[in-house]
């Protein structure tokens, strides 16, 4: 049994978790980093709190921080549900079971909404979606997208995908997206085309793997750089 989702939910994910996920050196964390759909996230608030400059993009962000949680706690349980339903579909290392993954999807929720209203009005969370993005070219050093591209591949075409990768190369010269898996557990149909497509024209492009899996077989991560 495989996840069936009919939109992307609001969960987020921890500092500790995106540095598992994208590979991010002590190097990368001192640069200005956008993360494009990051959600209910921690990351930003983890970062700000340690002094490191972060701006997190999502659609989510139009609603208030009660309007978020009240979306989080309408389908989480549901979600945790069909988690152990197809326990053969996940790797227990990093989250212990799936009580423990709620408890750290319940607790990255609880860290983001504590910084979530004045991260707003300091304009480190920012109303907006791929593949357009209202920001400068090269405003950014780093682009990371969690959970969103690739995994939601039966829900977003090819040209989305291009176009979308296009737009974070566009904000910042390096890119990396996470996970290169479908929710159907299979590799995304448009991972390969669009690495071939982006080679030709110069970029330099990775697929790396990196210590965080909790999809089964969802443990690499797509690194794009633009050639100096």
């Amino acid at each position: 049994m495989v996840m069936k989702l009919e939109k992307v939910v609001p969960f987020g994910r921890s500092l500790a978790e995106y540095k598992s996920m994208f590979a991010l050196s002590e190097a990368d964390l001192d640069k200005t980093i956008v993360g494009v759909g990051d959600g209910p996230a921690s990351f930003n608030a983890e970062m700000f709190g340690m002094g490191k400059s972060v701006v997190s993009v999502d659609p989510l962000y139009v609603f208030s921080s009660d309007e978020i949680e009240k979306q989080f706690y309408s389908v989480v349980d549901a979600i945790i549900a069909q988690v152990e339903a197809s326990s053969d579909d996940w790797v227990w290392t990093y989250h212990e079971s799936p009580e423990h993954l709620k408890e750290n999807r319940v607790n990255v929720l609880r860290r983001f909404l504590s910084d979530y209203e004045t991260g707003k009005r300091e304009g480190r969370y920012v109303v907006g979606e791929l593949p357009s993005i209202d920001f400068g070219k090269r405003a950014f050093q780093l682009a990371l997208c969690s959970h969103f591209l690739f995994l939601y591949s039966d829900h977003l075409s090819y040209d989305f995908h291009r176009a979308s990768v296009r737009e974070m190369l566009r904000l910042a010269p390096e890119a990396r997206i996470f996970p290169l898996l479908t929710l159907m557990l299979q590799p995304p149909p448009y991972l390969q085309p669009l690495i071939e497509e982006l080679a030709s024209e110069g970029f330099e492009v990775t697929v790396e793997k990196v210590d965080y899996e909790l999809q089964r077989g969802g443990n690499e991560m797509l690194r794009i750089r633009t050639r100096a």
